[in-house]
């Protein structure tokens, strides 16, 4: 046999194998025994979750004992504490073989916030207008690009004599 049709041969009889094994997968009854099988659910223990969340908020409760209480409303004091407190609730969550957040991670959440920043919140939004002199500004600079942009269009289209 040529030494060039061996070797075609075998590039064939490899293509068909690497066929089969990339469709093995993708076959009828390949899927009827994965619908068969049921996951390895992991029940969520709320006792333990409980626990975990009591000692996460007791940590971040001594954080922001530390922090002063006039400063509880801004984010830059505590940010360092909170995300250690969200980065807590999670890790345990997902330990314990609960998702995260759920309903009681959530109102654990929830009563942690209106303990510490339940006087965060401004009644209501105050809009003002910018100064006579930033107004002016922002209305005269797109103003004096436009007149400037229509310039020089009608200055390039006289001078064709240069673009061609």
């Amino acid at each position: 046999m040529d030494t060039n049709a061996f070797f075609a041969l075998k590039l064939f009889v490899l293509g068909i194998c690497a066929n089969i094994l990339m469709t093995s997968g993708l076959s009828a009854t390949e899927d009827k025994r994965q619908q068969n099988q049921k996951p390895n659910a992991i029940v969520c223990n709320e006792t333990a979750l409980m626990l975990d969340m009591l000692r996460c908020e007791d940590d971040f409760k001594r954080d922001m004992d530390l922090v002063d209480p006039k400063n509880w409303c801004n984010l830059t004091y505590y940010i360092k504490e909170y995300n250690t407190f969200s980065t807590c609730t999670e890790k345990n969550s997902e330990r314990i073989g609960c998702f995260w957040p759920n309903p009681f991670v959530e109102s654990f959440i929830i009563s942690l916030h209106k303990h510490f920043f339940s006087n965060c919140t401004s009644d209501q939004v105050i809009w003002e207008d910018p100064p006579d002199n930033m107004l002016t500004i922002l209305i005269v600079i797109p103003v004096l690009l436009t007149v400037v942009m229509i310039a020089l269009v009608v200055w390039c289209s006289k001078r064709n004599d240069i673009l061609v």
